[in-house]
């Protein structure tokens, strides 16, 4: 299929540089406002995503040019990690510009460039390019379900509002927390990893690959990472759990953000994740944020959901995954 056969007549589709970064954080800042009522996106937050380690913006993303020269479409196409059987694709469309098959050409190219791990991956591996889409935002909901797309599950984003100081964490028996220090970086990640290894849509990844990922993602965040919002559950010298925190989210600077709790399997269900939450939301009381946000799986086989919505938490807003099937086969993520 030609994407371009989809666009209309004056209208190209190319690579994206970096130099494309200022147009296309006004581009998602424009869609984002139209779907959420806000803007979401900054420079160095797309700089830090187009810069990921094994990412390739000259050949996994894509930007729709108008014939003004504007920058009115993109796509990415994630196929990062040792096993990538489910792309991730992510794409915007201007408001102005809807309903002149951009985001359908947009599809058809990701879907062209999903396909190519199916070369790298075992060959009995199931493949399928996987999407979100808010879910009070209709045409994007209609462009991936008339793309043959299906609609597999959903996630949510929580918050908490506190109208008064959060509980103290209460702490199981022989059980500390302290906060990040640089050298903690790679149990940290070791951590992340084997908690995360119950997480919907996790594949394995090479150990080295991924804590530049991680590294990348978390500690080169100039905008987010303060190590004094990084809590670590000890038994002993033993990671039991962790919260890392960012001092802010993206589209609220007054909302505190938890960007990955979890508890590794051998402590789990002794009240290590509820004490770790109320560990960051009493963090960021004291900095003066009365509200703290996370996202959360809608079918979590941990159970988090329920954790978040006993320590006071509601949901905020709700996302749509869809995915469409590239190749039948064995479901080699976890699923």
């Amino acid at each position: 299929m030609n994407e371009l056969a989809y666009l209309p007549e004056g209208f190209s589709i190319r690579p994206v540089t970096l130099e494309d970064i200022p147009a296309a954080v006004e581009l998602f800042n424009q869609t984002s406002v139209e779907m959420i009522g806000s803007r979401d996106f900054t420079p160095k937050e797309i700089e830090k995503d187009w810069t990921t380690p094994g990412v390739a913006p000259e050949t996994d993303f894509r930007a729709v040019i108008s014939p003004d020269g504007l920058l009115v479409g993109y796509v990415e196409v994630w196929t990062i990690g040792e096993l990538p059987v489910h792309p991730w694709v992510w794409g915007r469309v201007h408001p102005d510009f809807k309903g002149l098959g951009i985001g359908t050409a947009l599809l058809t190219w990701a879907e062209r460039r999903a396909s190519q791990v199916i070369e790298t991956v075992p060959p009995d591996a199931r493949v399928a390019f996987r999407s979100t889409a808010f879910d009070t935002h209709q045409p994007s909901n209609d462009l991936l379900n008339g793309y043959g797309m299906k609609k597999i599950r959903h996630s949510f984003q929580m918050r908490i509002r506190m109208t008064e100081k959060p509980p103290e964490p209460v702490w199981p028996e022989g059980i500390s927390v302290r906060t990040f220090r640089p050298e903690d970086l790679e149990a940290v990640y070791r951590a992340d990893e084997e908690a995360f290894q119950d997480h919907f849509g996790h594949t394995p990844q090479e150990f080295e690959a991924g804590l530049a990922r991680f590294r990348h993602m978390f500690v080169e965040d100039e905008e987010g990472f303060d190590p004094e919002l990084w809590f670590l559950a000890m038994d002993g010298e033993e990671i039991a759990g962790i919260s890392l925190c960012r001092k802010q989210s993206w589209e609220d600077k007054d909302l505190g953000w938890v960007s990955s709790l979890a508890v590794r399997r051998p402590w789990r269900k002794c009240g290590i994740g509820l004490a770790l939450l109320q560990e960051s939301f009493n963090a960021f009381w004291q900095r003066g944020k009365k509200s703290v946000g996370l996202g959360v799986d809608g079918e979590n086989l941990t159970g988090a959901l329920r954790l978040y919505k006993k320590a006071g938490m509601k949901t905020h807003r709700q996302h749509n995954m869809y995915e469409k099937e590239l190749r039948p086969g064995r479901e080699y993520s976890t699923h």
